[in-house]
């Protein structure tokens, strides 16, 4: 029985509009050495919490949480696009644990997922099927959220549950840091948006999926050129973020309100909490250390870009 864990920041904006070249080798070699990292701990089943960015999850329906027992990803913004490798016996093994535990969590069979999963299992594991993997969406941009604290407590009944399995866990969590990209708010979008936000977003027209990707490019473009077009990183709230990851400290966060994060860092930033519940399972294994942090502002990408690794104590 042994973890890992690996949060790393992701974007769609890789490939499209990039910093410079010395900045983006700096990345690339982050993610290589977390790579190597995973490669040497060998794991047997992989963990990985992440948002969705109205590509997967709709208004329809808007669970908090979501536990995936089959999953595709769809390969917007040219991420890797396929079927992911998910044991249905242990996910749904998982499932039942976690709603065992007093956290209720939705179930898909096929859950569609986007870049927000299919980027650490490009670039952490050379692939969306390379490792057996659990996908646990977290909602982090269609309000009502969920709090840090519920993040917290899924995290802990997921960790509960793997330390049971015996297995090498790997624990992944892909978001943040501080950033807003264009994502459209449902309480002031016009009609056509609503519509979309609603369900019809499901089945984008190829014309309609490049339209909101170049949306996407031009603000990146935008921001680099004018940063009061969106709102600013935060680069010492994600500082502070890490430091009390790092300081296992992150149960400060279950006072911090919801709108107090977005006014602060920014609307996408709830992405973090995915990254909270990945240390909070790794938690489950006892203390921890971490290593290996990186953190960046990266303004073509839209993000404070960060990454952090961990382990549980004399491990």
């Amino acid at each position: 029985m042994s973890a890992h864990l690996e949060c790393l920041s992701h974007t769609p904006l890789l490939g499209h509009f990039d910093p410079p070249r010395l900045v983006l080798d700096e990345v690339f070699a982050v993610m290589e050495a977390g790579n190597r990292r995973i490669a040497a701990f060998d794991p047997e089943l992989v963990v990985l919490f992440s948002p969705d960015h109205f590509n997967g999850f709709f208004y329809n329906v808007m669970p908090s949480f979501c536990l995936g027992t089959g999953a595709h990803a769809i390969g917007d913004f040219d991420s890797a696009k396929g079927r992911l490798s998910v044991p249905f016996d242990l996910a749904t093994d998982c499932a039942t644990a976690v709603m065992d535990q007093g956290i209720d969590i939705a179930v898909s069979h096929d859950m569609r997922v986007d870049h927000g999963f299919a980027y650490p299992l490009e670039h952490l594991l050379g692939g969306l099927d390379k490792n057996p993997v659990i996908p646990i969406f977290i909602n982090s941009v269609a309000a009502p959220l969920p709090t840090f604290r519920r993040a917290r407590l899924l995290g802990e009944a997921v960790g509960f549950w793997a330390r049971s399995t015996s297995k090498r866990v790997l624990f992944l969590a892909s978001g943040g840091l501080s950033h807003q990209p264009p994502v459209p708010v449902y309480a002031n979008s016009p009609e056509p948006v609503r519509r979309n936000l609603d369900g019809a977003g499901y089945d984008l027209s190829p014309e309609e999926r490049a339209a909101r990707t170049n949306r996407v490019i031009d603000a990146s473009k935008a921001f680099v050129k004018d940063p009061t077009t969106l709102h600013p990183l935060n680069p010492a709230w994600d500082n502070g973020f890490l430091d009390r990851l790092e300081a296992q400290t992150y149960g400060q966060f279950d006072t911090v309100a919801n709108e107090t994060v977005s006014k602060i860092a920014g609307n996408s930033t709830h992405e973090a909490k995915t990254w909270v519940a990945a240390f909070a399972a790794l938690s489950s294994y006892g203390p921890y250390t971490t290593s290996d942090r990186y953190y960046r502002e990266i303004p073509e990408w839209i993000a404070g870009y960060g990454a952090l690794s961990a382990k549980p104590l004399g491990a």
